[in-house]
C-alpha cells in the first residue's frame, strides 16, 4: 500500500466521490440495459439482423457492458470496500478498467476495418466479408486489448491511494501519455484515415462511368454506415474530453466531472446505435406497432367478455 498523494489527490475527499459515483452508476445501468437490449434484439431477429455488421455491433455492446461493470466496481471498492488496501488488487482493477476502455474504442476500429473490406475488397477478396473473417477480427481485437494495457499490470505505476481511483498517477507522465496514445489516439486516427480513404474512393468511383467498386448505391450505403461508426466514435471520445482537460489543468472539479462523462458517452452511443441503425430501428418500430395494436384488441376482447358475463347473469336470473 502506498499513501503518497499529489496535491490534487490530497484536495479530494472521499465524500467528493459520492455524487459523481451515484450518477455514473445510474448511467452505467442504463448503458448496460440498452446494450443487453441490442444483444437480445439481434439474437431474436434472425435472419434479418444476422449480419457481420450486427455481429460487430454486438461485440461493441459486450465491450460497453464490460466497461460499465469495471467502472462501477472501481467506485464500489473506493467507497464501500475500503478494507482492501492491496497494491496488487488495485493494479488488477486498474488493468481491467484500461482493458475495457480499449475494448470499446478498438471495437469501433474493427467496425471501420470491416467497412473497408466490404466497400473496397468484397469483389476481389470475398472471404474478407465472411463471418469467419470477422470472427478472426474480433479475436485479434480482444488479444490486442488484453496486451495493450499490460504496462498497468506489470509496472508499479498503479498503487493503492486512500482517496483515489486505481489508475496511473499523474506523476508517472510517460505511462499517462502511453495510455492516451495507445488507448485513444492511435485507434481514433486509424478510424479517421479509413473513413477518409473510403470517402475518396467512393467519390472517385461516382465520377467514373465504369464503376469498379461494386455499385454506386452500395458504396454510398457503406459510406453511410462508416459515417455512423465515426459518429459513435466522436460521442465516445467526447466523454474523454474532461479527462484530457484534467491532465492539462489538474483541476479538481474537472476531475469529478470526468468520472461521469465517459459513462454518459457510452450510454448515449448505445442509444444512438438503436436510433441510427436502420434495420434495428425498423424492427423496434415494428415491435412498438404490434404492441399498440395488441393493446386495444385485448381491451376489446376483455370488454366483450364482461358484456357476455353480464348477459349470462341476467339470463340466469
Amino acid at each position: 500500500m502506498s499513501t503518497t498523494q499529489s496535491a490534487i489527490e490530497a484536495s479530494i475527499s472521499l465524500q467528493d466521490y459520492y455524487l459523481p459515483a451515484a450518477f455514473s452508476g445510474v448511467i452505467s445501468l442504463i448503458a448496460i440495459s440498452i446494450s443487453i437490449m441490442i444483444l437480445i434484439l439481434v439474437w431474436r431477429s434472425k435472419p434479418r439482423l444476422h449480419t457481420v455488421r450486427h455481429l460487430l455491433i454486438c461485440n461493441t455492446s459486450v465491450a460497453s457492458i464490460l466497461y460499465c461493470i469495471s467502472q462501477s466496481l472501481n467506485y464500489v471498492f473506493l467507497i464501500f470496500l475500503r478494507s482492501d488496501t492491496s497494491d496488487m488488487s488495485c493494479r488488477i482493477r486498474g488493468y481491467i478498467s484500461y482493458l475495457s476502455m480499449c475494448a470499446v474504442i478498438y471495437s469501433f476500429l474493427i467496425q471501420s476495418v470491416s467497412r473497408l473490406f466490404i466497400s473496397l475488397y468484397s469483389s476481389s477478396h470475398k472471404w474478407l466479408t465472411t463471418f469467419r473473417a470477422h470472427y478472426v477480427l474480433i479475436f485479434i481485437q480482444w488479444i490486442a486489448v488484453i496486451l495493450i494495457p499490460l504496462p498497468a499490470l506489470v509496472t508499479t505505476d498503479i498503487r493503492y491511494r486512500p482517496t483515489s481511483m486505481c489508475f496511473v498517477a499523474l506523476r508517472f507522465f510517460a505511462h499517462v501519455v502511453y495510455t492516451y496514445v495507445a488507448y485513444y489516439t492511435i485507434p481514433a486516427l486509424t478510424i479517421c484515415l479509413i473513413y477518409v480513404y473510403i470517402f475518396i474512393r467512393v467519390k472517385k468511383a461516382s465520377r467514373r462511368a465504369q464503376i469498379t467498386i461494386r455499385s454506386t448505391n452500395s458504396s454510398k450505403r457503406d459510406l453511410e454506415l462508416l459515417r455512423n461508426i465515426f459518429i459513435y466514435l466522436i460521442i465516445y471520445l467526447s466523454g474523454g474530453i474532461p479527462s484530457i482537460l484534467f491532465l492539462l489543468t489538474t483541476n479538481r472539479i474537472i476531475f469529478l466531472i470526468s468520472m461521469v462523462t465517459i459513462s454518459l458517452a457510452v450510454a448515449i452511443e448505445k442509444l444512438m446505435t438503436l436510433v441510427m441503425d436502420r434495420d434495428m430501428r425498423q424492427i423496434m418500430m415494428g415491435l412498438l406497432r404490434i404492441r399498440t395494436r395488441i393493446g386495444p384488441l385485448e381491451n376489446s376482447l376483455t370488454a366483450a367478455r364482461i358484456v357476455e358475463n353480464l348477459y349470462t347473469i341476467q339470463q340466469t336470473k
